[in-house]
């Protein structure tokens, strides 16, 4: 398993519910977790690891000793957002990209735990910020479009990552467009 990076197709891809959890998504989410923790993030969704599930996992302080603090969320729903601030985000897919986005101050949201059990969560600050971030993940939604102001900082940063892709694609570390419709289906045919 590994992050994949802008403009990898599956970022863009509208994931899917996830219908079944047993014993190969705990692994997924578990090694999930140990990526996040490597990078030094604080939140990562499945499509940043190259499987189209809707699947969070989130830890707000981004230590790997705080347990206690680790969230999943399956097939997260956000129900309502409520006040308005302007925080820097970056993304473990964009890396050393950071940029102003403007999200809701509080979030209200429910998601199905790793047991399967259906959850309603109240969120604000960081926290509304990270699960507001990762959700848009699910729904292929880059973070960048959302910031208050492009430049050409960014157009350079995301030419850049695209150049790096290009080069990535033909020397066959990333799936040519033929392989990840067929990776695709085969992932959602097994879990959703």
């Amino acid at each position: 398993m590994r992050i994949v990076k802008y403009p990898h197709p599956m970022l863009t891809y509208p994931s899917k519910p996830l219908l079944k959890i047993d014993q190969t998504i705990r692994d997924i989410v578990a090694e999930m977790f140990e990526l996040m923790y490597d990078n030094s993030g604080v939140g990562l969704a499945a499509n940043q690891v190259d499987l189209p599930y809707q699947l969070i996992v989130v830890n707000p302080t981004g230590e790997r000793e705080q347990k206690d603090k680790e969230y999943v969320f399956i097939n997260p729903v956000i129900l309502k957002l409520k006040g308005s601030q302007d925080g820097e985000e970056g993304c473990l897919s964009y890396p050393n990209l950071r940029l102003i986005v403007p999200r809701a101050k509080e979030v209200k949201f429910q998601a199905i735990d790793l047991k399967g059990q259906p959850h309603t969560y109240h969120w604000k600050d960081f926290e509304a910020r990270i699960i507001q971030h990762e959700t848009d993940h699910l729904l292929g939604k880059p973070f960048f479009l959302k910031a208050t102001a492009s430049s050409t900082d960014l157009e350079m940063a995301l030419l850049q990552m695209k150049k790096q892709y290009l080069k990535d694609l033909e020397a066959g570390l990333e799936p040519t467009p033929e392989q990840f419709q067929e990776n695709v289906k085969k992932w959602e045919s097994e879990r959703t």
